[in-house]
């Protein structure tokens, strides 16, 4: 299982010339914000806990940016090298930092992709690379056959194919091999891998911008923010995910609904949003504490993981006007059918709100869908993978 993004933040920028005199690429201002911000929102929704920033050009600037913040619950920690070593000798360099897995992505390029996705075909001691059909001449390619990446090719070469999007998920015994020194992950340490058939690649058609020429940064600046607004799908837990058995709370006794891990995954697959809101009175019946709340929600997180699968947010309202605890004996606009935790992600992620759906098994669900201004879909069981498809295909 993935936990550990590291991102390579450490390139010079040359073909920026001026803009990238004093300011690191990856830093470069995007729509109000440096680009590398909307890389971090990617890792972190999707459940990334631990992000590593290899930096070297400029590095004192990410250092001061991002070590030891927290972003959406991921842990931020920024290495910097003491002299250029290459995107290999980079990762050498971090190796005591590094997991036995680990998801890497190049700080200046982003891939609209489900990035848990390259898990399921990463070899035990191997790579995994995301793949991208582009027009156009500028980048190498990659010849494959089947999943199985064969060879890299430089533009001149013409050689059809993919290019590689620059997301890998990798094992730490590829970096354990690499010798010190400035060392290129794609020129030096690629090709004999793929030879030895130790990569495995994946073609994704999500959106993909690479900064690294003038034109291509100018063109990110519109449509890089217009990108990450997404549509959502707005989950109820109990009776939709999981059997409702009442006041779940403990992993033991979750029983995964047929579907439910195969409709989250096909969300993910889709560019959607996913969020989680479920009403949790048994805090304020006694019968147990947020953080019980919060360890299965946590839990689910690491089921999901193993599929490939996600949650951006899980939002839960711990009150109720019978509430046997003082603290949370309220009325509450977040509890439904009140839709406060749904207005609640609207205002703080980058929704699509119109092409937006709810789906749930009771008529607070969907009054709390209707007051919040999105649309909503009543489950009443069966195949929930198959029952969001075609809201999907719908809209």
């Amino acid at each position: 299982m993935l936990n550990q993004a590291v991102f390579l933040v450490g390139g010079l920028g040359t073909r920026l010339k001026e803009r990238t005199k004093a300011t690191p690429k990856p830093l470069l201002d995007i729509g109000g914000r440096p680009f590398l911000d909307y890389l971090l929102d990617e890792a972190a929704r999707q459940s990334f806990t631990d992000i590593l920033l290899l930096a070297g050009h400029f590095g004192d600037q990410v250092r001061n940016l991002y070590d030891g913040r927290t972003w959406r619950g991921a842990k931020i920690r920024v290495i910097c090298e003491s002299e250029p070593l290459g995107t290999g000798g980079a990762l050498r360099f971090a190796l005591p930092h590094l997991e036995p897995q680990f998801l890497l992505a190049n700080g200046d390029s982003f891939f609209d992709i489900n990035l848990r996705a390259l898990s399921a075909i990463l070899p035990g001691s191997g790579a995994a690379m995301a793949l991208r059909n582009v027009a156009g001449d500028r980048y190498g390619r990659v010849k494959l056959e089947g999943d199985r990446v064969l060879s890299f090719h430089a533009p001149q070469e013409n050689v059809k194919g993919p290019i590689n999007g620059g997301v890998y998920a990798l094992s730490r015994a590829i970096v354990e091999s690499i010798p010190d020194g400035k060392i290129s992950l794609e020129n030096d340490i690629f090709p004999p891998l793929a030879a030895r058939d130790g990569i495995r690649g994946r073609e994704f058609g999500g959106y993909f911008i690479d900064i690294g020429v003038p034109q291509d940064l100018e063109r990110a600046q519109t449509d890089l923010p217009r990108h990450v607004r997404r549509p959502a799908v707005f989950f109820d837990r109990d009776g939709v995910l999981n059997r409702d058995i009442g006041y779940l709370h403990r992993p033991e006794e979750f029983e995964w609904l047929e579907g439910a891990r195969a409709a989250i995954r096909l969300c993910n697959d889709a560019g959607y949003f996913v969020f989680v809101v479920t009403n949790q009175a048994g805090v304020a019946r006694g019968y147990y504490d947020e953080s019980d709340v919060e360890k299965l929600h946590a839990w689910m997180r690491a089921e999901l993981a193993r599929e490939g699968a996600y949650v951006d947010a899980f939002e839960y309202c711990p009150h109720h006007l019978d509430g046997a605890r003082t603290e949370y004996r309220r009325a509450c606009r977040r509890r439904k059918p009140e839709p406060g935790m749904i207005l609640d992600l609207l205002a703080n992620w980058t929704v699509d709100k119109q092409a937006s759906f709810l789906v749930g098994n009771t008529q607070n669900d969907l009054e709390a869908a209707g007051a919040a201004g999105i649309a909503a879909h009543l489950y009443q069981g069966g195949d929930l993978a198959a029952f969001v498809k075609t809201r999907l295909t719908s809209g």
